[in-house]
């Protein structure tokens, strides 16, 4: 008899979407770096404010470079959102593998030195409860590369404040260095959310197997706790 727990797909993917316009707007905004980056090392252009290029591209990186911060808060909360329906399932498969409170999945994100591991222990959590009974594993070589890269993404910028640096540049020089950052950091993030799409939809399709192959009692659990 099969179970009937069921994986919610909605939520993954609204956390997939929010990651691809996310990593779509940081492309767009490290081609106008590039760009920017590229008029910098030619001769300045007379003429009016208006019909200046440089003036034209910087609009256009500040203006995507917001849309990018909006779209990583987006792209945050989607995921943890997603995280915590996948624990709902999780819980019912596998309940005594899950390590740590669902409150992690919030505090995690943002209490230093817990942030560097606690997000991805749920995760790895989420990978054993799709695996058969015997042997389940934490952990995967792809979790631990989405994860790294992840981190670098995330401190890319932290060594550094380069947007700082671009603001308060005062020479061509330091403008272009703060910028082949961004771009250096705009390739990291663009990397990190194309890795979380690609474990997000490993995830749910394990987690489905499992859940599609629950025995019976598994399928009562879930109904009595419903």
């Amino acid at each position: 008899m099969v179970g009937t727990v069921r994986v919610p797909r909605a939520q993954a993917w609204f956390a997939g979407v929010a990651l691809a316009a996310f990593a779509l707007v940081t492309v767009a905004a490290g081609l106008a770096a590039w760009h920017k980056y590229r008029l910098l090392a030619g001769p300045m252009t007379p003429g009016p404010y208006v019909d200046n290029p440089l003036v034209a591209v910087d609009t256009y990186f500040r203006n995507l470079t917001g849309w990018r911060t909006g779209l990583l808060l987006v792209a945050l909360l989607q995921f943890s959102i997603w995280l915590a329906t996948m624990r709902d399932v999780a819980d019912v498969l596998w309940r005594q593998g899950q390590r740590r409170h669902r409150a992690w999945l919030v505090f995690g994100w943002v209490i230093p030195v817990a942030q560097l591991f606690v997000p991805k222990m749920f995760v790895n959590d989420l990978w054993a409860a799709g695996q058969p009974e015997s042997p389940r594993r934490r952990g995967h070589p792809l979790l631990t590369v989405w994860w790294l890269s992840v981190l670098v993404a995330a401190n890319s910028y932290a060594f550094d404040d380069v947007s700082k640096d671009l603001k308060k540049a005062v020479t061509t020089d330091q403008a272009r260095h703060a910028l082949r950052q961004i771009i250096i950091g705009d390739g990291l993030y663009i990397c990190a959310a194309v890795l979380s799409i690609i474990v997000l939809w490993q995830l749910v399709r394990r987690l489905e197997r499992a859940a599609s192959t629950a025995p019976a009692e598994v399928g009562a659990t879930d109904r009595t706790a419903s």
